[in-house]
């Protein structure tokens, strides 16, 4: 830092001798040659400088160099006689800088003796000269008394610097720390094949832990998950690929019992059992113990082992079992609520850049160009005063309607951007009142035909993803089909599918068209690549149909369950 503050100076001293030398009309090679070799010296110290390198001796050396080349500088310029006699500051403030007080002293000191010396000369001034020396001595003085505060408030900074990256760097290991203990704990239970294959090695190795000496155990061990209402073998030990296959519907059995009764069961005669008994590696084995993986009111599946012994699973193995069973709990749950976070933060994530872009572009459209007619209306207004009160007090009243419209569209926007409605009365109230606006504001019609049983029946996320489609089509309706009336139905088509309907009479567009544009983002569109997305939020299919001069109709599938899901993207669309 000092090195730099001292660079720094001296560049500055070097600007004023220049500028001193140019106006005393003496910028010769016989006089500026000490000049140039204090800037060469100061250009190394730069280089060294931002190299972070420094030099034996270094403060002595610069100290030394400044006071000499000052000195040369002094004497070739004409000593006091010439226009930058003042050089001797260059040396003090090294010293001020590097040594502080003694330093700024020793070099007003040294540098005085040599202007005295020069001083006695018949063609200097000698009383001039003590002048200088005196402004000298008063300036090694005040730099060196600046120096040792600047010093002092350097150091002070400097150890502040210092504790705060130290404490900054203990902060960063404590949270490395934690960080790695964290990720150490959750990194076998935040993924499912992680968690199942541990939870099976973890079994066969508590219950036979000499099972190499032994020759191997005989042991059949698998996790069993419940995915689209069935269970299905999510790991497993000694099962064949035919068995990898097989679903369980958990009805009856030994299945059933451990899951009706929500504790560990041991069990006998696995081979009459009427749905293990499909299980091709479960039919050498006379005993078994099945573990329900649940939390609460949610099962996720069940723990199963089995083996050919009939008193295998005795109370120590089945206490073994209940322990790594309920920590197997624990990392299931761990790693299905770690997915459902991560979708729905996506989820989220989507749905705010939606709305941002939707909010940005309602702005653009509406109250901006609004805000700006009436700035370009004022300013007619204005001029309009000084030659025609009366048209002028007309124009204001436009201006008025028109604040009064800007107001409306502005309330529109907000109602769509967080329609309260929609938490407190429900996705038919919300679509209602949202028509009710678009009349009252824009004056256009929009009819709404809305089953309650298909809204009964839609979680809230999706109604309010369903609301914001229904808005982004009307919208496009609105501004760019011309349309007479806007009809929105909202119905049941088929088992765990709704489907939303926007029809309306506008010019209509080719879809064609507008699809083969995608990339090039046109204003038309955008509103489909919009309107695609929200379907996608809520697992929906979109179809759109439109022709030019045949107005538009926009169709949105929702399914409500998995399997409505799967048949919905898998051919059997409306």
């Amino acid at each position: 830092m000092a090195d730099w503050f001292a660079i720094s100076l001296r560049w500055i001293v070097f600007v004023g001798l220049i500028a001193s030398l140019g106006l005393g009309q003496r910028l010769e090679l016989t006089v500026t040659w000490p000049l140039g070799l204090m800037i060469i010296w100061n250009l190394g110290m730069t280089a060294l400088a931002g190299l972070n390198a420094r030099t034996n001796f270094h403060r002595r050396i610069n100290l030394a160099i400044d006071l000499v080349l000052s000195a040369a500088f002094y004497y070739v310029q004409g000593g006091v006689s010439g226009p930058a006699f003042w050089v001797g500051i260059l040396p003090i403030l090294t010293g001020s800088i590097y040594f502080e007080l003694w330093g700024a002293t020793l070099s007003a000191i040294l540098f005085g003796v040599f202007v005295l010396i020069i001083g006695v000369q018949p063609s200097q001034n000698l009383s001039f000269s003590f002048f200088v020396v005196a402004i000298l001595s008063i300036a090694g003085i005040t730099f060196g008394f600046i120096g040792r505060r600047l010093s002092d408030h350097m150091r002070k900074n400097r150890a502040l610097q210092i504790d705060g990256e130290n404490k900054k760097h203990a902060i960063q290991n404590e949270r490395m720390r934690a960080i790695y203990e964290l990720t150490s704990t959750l990194s076998s239970t935040l993924s499912y094949r992680r968690v199942l294959d541990s939870a099976l090695d973890m079994s066969a190795t508590a219950l036979n832990p000499n099972v190499e000496e032994s020759g191997g155990d005989p042991l059949v061990g698998a996790v069993m998950l419940f995915n689209a209402g069935k269970l299905r073998v999510g790991s497993a030990r000694r099962f064949t690929s035919a068995d990898m296959r097989v679903t369980f519907d958990a009805a009856e059995g030994s299945l059933k019992r451990a899951l009706d009764e929500g504790d560990p069961i041991t069990f006998k005669d696995i081979g009459y059992d009427p749905e293990l008994g499909k299980v091709v590696a479960l039919r050498n084995c006379t005993s078994g113990y099945c573990f329900p993986l649940r939390s609460g009111f949610n099962v996720y599946g069940v723990l199963l082992f089995a083996h050919p012994e009939a008193d295998y699973f005795n109370e120590e193995r089945t206490k073994l079992l209940d322990i790594i069973g309920r920590q197997s709990v624990i990392a299931i749950q761990n790693a299905r609520l770690y997915q459902d976070l991560i979708e729905e933060k996506e989820r989220m994530a989507e749905v705010y850049e939606d709305a941002r872009k939707k909010l940005a572009r309602d702005l653009h459209d509406g109250p901006t160009q609004s805000v700006a007619a009436m700035a370009m209306r004022l300013n007619i207004t204005k001029r309009m005063l000084a030659k025609d009160v009366k048209a002028a007090a007309d124009e204001v009243t436009k201006l008025e309607e028109l604040a009064h419209r800007t107001t409306k569209e502005i309330r529109h926007m907000l109602f769509t951007l967080r329609p309260l409605i929609l938490e407190s009365q429900g996705l038919g109230a919300a679509i209602q009142s949202m028509a009710d606006k678009m009349l009252e504001t824009y004056a256009q019609k929009v009819t709404v035909d809305v089953e309650e049983r298909a809204v009964q029946q839609l979680e809230m996320g999706k109604q309010g993803v369903i609301f914001f489609i229904i808005e982004e089509a009307v919208n496009n309706a609105r501004k760019h089909a011309a349309a007479e009336t806007i009809a929105v139905k909202l119905r049941q088509v088929d088992t765990g599918v709704v489907l939303l309907e926007i029809i309306d009479n506008g010019v209509g567009f080719d879809v064609k068209d507008v699809t083969e544009n995608y990339d090039k983002r046109s204003s038309s569109s955008l509103g489909m690549v919009n309107l695609r997305e929200r379907a996608e939020l809520v697992n929906g299919y979109l179809q759109i149909e439109s022709k030019p001069k045949k107005g538009t109709k926009i169709q949105v599938y929702i399914p409500l369950t998995e399997e409505a899901a799967d048949r919905l993207h898998h051919g059997r669309r409306k």
